[in-house]
């Protein structure tokens, strides 16, 4: 049996905008996406996560480097491809005067296989929408009406570009069971998002992109591991001292600062934070805030690059 291609290949990907002087948005890109897995691609707004995911949607062409897409390329294959991909955009705007149930049927016209409207909206929760107009719905429901117009053709790879931006801690969530029952079916489903709990929950494998380029790869638990401590300790105090205080501390990996903050990577935090108490005894300072918690995927990238990456 032959084996099945990569849902998604890309070698040395690169998009360079003309300009004085020229814009590299994406600066060298390898890459392999799995079929039936959901990988997510994260980093901050302007990491190139939006123009990679344009080139492989078959939106934006590539300034150079080799693309495959279930085995086939945009230059060559593109009406299959079409037929074969579903894309949700960052942002999409439908007709206010248009029913929900008219917009499914327009996409669903545009493939010659898929599901029947129905379908698509009970998959998304907005069979009692049906006949409302676009104008009417919230936020979170605009969403998963475009996530229905990117399911109803049925796609073997699902795009979803920042597909929780601006939503309510709610409707997040509503989205994401969704998501979760598509990945349920065995398709592959490619995700960019800065938020770190949506790529923890949802995604098999991330990759965590910083001006153009991956600068991590893996599963969310081996990149959270390569920090070496799974547990962070965030504490201030009333008074600033030298990071170099905390270095030297008991089970402490690794000591970083972020807005007057002090966090403390650790291996052992009941070792850890019995020596901090300690220390800050020995020096006179009081502390005027602590809070423990599992190290998270925002941690490997303060750990990457020195800042924040969640908004």
């Amino acid at each position: 049996m032959t084996p099945q291609p990569p849902a998604i290949r890309c070698r040395d990907l690169r998009k360079t905008y003309a300009g004085k002087p020229p814009v590299e948005a994406v600066r060298g890109i390898d890459l392999e996406v799995r079929q039936g897995e959901c990988f997510g691609v994260l980093g901050p707004n302007g990491a190139g996560k939006t123009t990679t995911i344009e080139m492989l949607e078959g939106l934006l062409s590539p300034t150079s480097g080799e693309l495959e897409v279930l085995g086939l390329t945009w230059s060559s294959d593109a009406a299959r491809l079409r037929e074969w991909i579903g894309v949700s955009l960052q942002e999409t705007r439908f007709s206010d005067r248009l029913k929900v149930r008219e917009i499914i049927q327009l996409f669903r016209s545009f493939y010659p296989d898929g599901l029947e409207p129905n379908q698509a909206l009970e998959r998304v929760g907005l069979t009692e929408k049906s006949e409302a107009l676009v104008k009417t719905l919230s936020g979170g429901q605009k969403q998963r009406l475009a996530l229905a117009t990117a399911l109803v053709g049925n796609p073997r790879l699902l795009f979803l570009d920042e597909p929780t931006t601006g939503l309510d801690p709610a409707s997040r969530r509503q989205l994401w069971d969704v998501v979760r029952e598509t990945i349920a079916e065995g398709r592959t489903v490619l995700i960019t998002t800065h938020y770190m709990e949506e790529a923890e929950r949802l995604c098999d494998r991330v990759a965590i992109v910083d001006q153009g380029r991956i600068i991590a790869l893996g599963t969310p638990l081996e990149l959270i591991a390569s920090l070496g401590g799974d547990h962070v300790i965030e504490f201030s105090t009333d008074e600033p001292l030298p990071l170099q205080t905390w270095n030297q501390l008991a089970g402490v990996l690794k000591v970083t600062e972020d807005n007057g903050r002090i966090r403390l990577q650790v291996s052992q935090p009941h070792t850890a934070i019995p020596a901090l108490l300690n220390r800050l005894s020995s020096t006179g300072a009081k502390l005027t805030a602590m809070s423990t918690r599992h190290a998270s995927l925002d941690d490997v990238f303060i750990n990457l690059t020195g800042r924040r990456l969640d908004p």
